[in-house]
């Protein structure tokens, strides 16, 4: 075919996450037995309530067509959810619902950015965020966060890059990939800083229910008015609900957003899933039992998980405050000999650890960091033992 196609798009990367997981998949397929801490997808599968909402909700005909940012019904839940959650009011309108919580992220930055303007990224950053911004015609900036500051933002940092071109900052607390959580204090700092410069945050919560060790998410929007009315909320169903192929996402913002967003996607996509909304309205309105014996579950791999990787010669890494990921530290093999192949960073590293050992991981340059790998702890406790031990086998030589 001789015809030029969009050169823009053609510069998207594809993700290394779910590139990494399809090897791995393939693999597999082949008869190997992989085991995967790379994707961040719970092994729970949906909650039965849940799922007996979807069931009901399509033998009763429910099948149709909804408005373009969803259910009313979903959004008025939303509402409530965001409320007795989080302390903020908002009303239907400022609620959008979409396909997945990437979705919501794509809708926000199409919504908010304009050819030029820069998005602050903290590094290491989750894999989408760099290609969602230049997707918006915008410009991502990146500031370096230490694993000393347990890779976190810091109001020194952001101000040294803020310039008249600054739209909007990504913020992620939970965190993917590093399991970083913001403290109250923290996020007040950074919300001061968005206030003074006028800077729109966009803030993913989507790992909101899962903190460990007596630490608590809290939204930056709940700060001030000020802040709330800059502030883009993205949440959805696939984490915290093991909804992940249900693909709903939403957003809580200021009206005039919203409405922007909503036309957006009435285009794109007409509305989000009809049955997932309905089974959606279930998860947040219904019995929660669930999500708390799976971040219990969590928990207890993510402690196994970081005292083991801490034991093994020359890998360490700290304990993440929630999501379901760790991210390991690998500089002390960069520029090693492992088994015959030098290792010059992450993806020498991955690379090696799955055709040796059979594990997959994730190399951290996808997210910023070349001396780090990220491994997810969403797998049972059984793998997550037999993962850990051909790793360290593969390091031995």
């Amino acid at each position: 075919m001789n015809i030029k196609l969009s050169e823009k798009n053609q510069k998207i990367a594809a993700s290394v996450t779910l590139a990494i997981d399809s090897r791995a998949k393939q693999m597999q397929s082949e008869g190997i037995n992989v085991i995967s801490f790379g994707v961040g997808e719970p092994d729970f599968n949906t909650p039965d309530n849940i799922i007996k909402a979807a069931i009901e909700g399509m033998e009763k005909g429910i099948t149709r067509y909804t408005a373009a940012s969803g259910l009313p019904k979903f959004r008025e839940a939303v509402c409530k959810k965001l409320k007795e959650d989080n302390g903020l009011d908002y009303t239907p309108d400022q609620i959008v619902v979409s396909n997945g919580a990437k979705q919501s992220l794509f809708n926000s930055l199409q919504a908010v950015c304009n050819p030029g303007d820069e998005v602050i990224i903290p590094v290491p950053y989750w894999v989408s965020y760099v290609e969602l911004v230049k997707m918006a015609d915008a410009v991502p900036v990146y500031v370096e966060c230490t694993e000393e500051n347990e890779f976190k933002l810091c109001k020194e940092d952001l101000l040294a890059v803020i310039t008249p071109k600054t739209k909007a900052l990504m913020l992620n607390s939970p965190s993917n990939p590093t399991g970083s959580l913001y403290t109250k204090v923290e996020l007040e700092a950074i919300a001061e800083v968005a206030v003074e410069h006028n800077i729109i945050i966009i803030s993913d919560e989507i790992y909101e229910k899962l903190a460990y060790d007596g630490a608590e998410h809290f939204s930056i929007a709940s700060i001030n008015e000020k802040v709330k009315d800059l502030t883009i909320i993205i949440n959805g169903m696939s984490k915290a609900y093991a909804m992940t192929g249900w693909r709903i996402g939403y957003t809580a913002s200021n009206s005039q957003i919203a409405k922007i967003m909503g036309n957006y996607q009435s285009h794109a996509t007409s509305h989000p899933n009809t049955i997932a909304q309905y089974a959606s309205i279930e998860a947040l309105t219904g019995d929660n039992s669930s999500v708390e014996k799976m971040r219990l579950a969590f928990d207890e791999r993510r402690k196994y998980m970081v005292e083991r990787i801490n034991n093994i010669e020359n890998i360490s890494c700290i304990t993440p405050k929630g999501a379901f990921y760790i991210m390991m530290n690998i500089s002390k093999l960069i520029g090693k000999e492992i088994k015959g192949k030098k290792i010059n960073g992450s993806m020498e590293l991955s690379n090696l650890i799955l055709e040796e050992g059979n594990v997959a991981v994730v190399p951290g340059i996808a997210f910023g960091v070349d001396e780090f790998v990220r491994l997810s702890y969403a797998n049972s406790m059984e793998n997550i033992k037999e993962g850990l031990d051909r790793i360290e086998a593969v390091l031995k030589g």
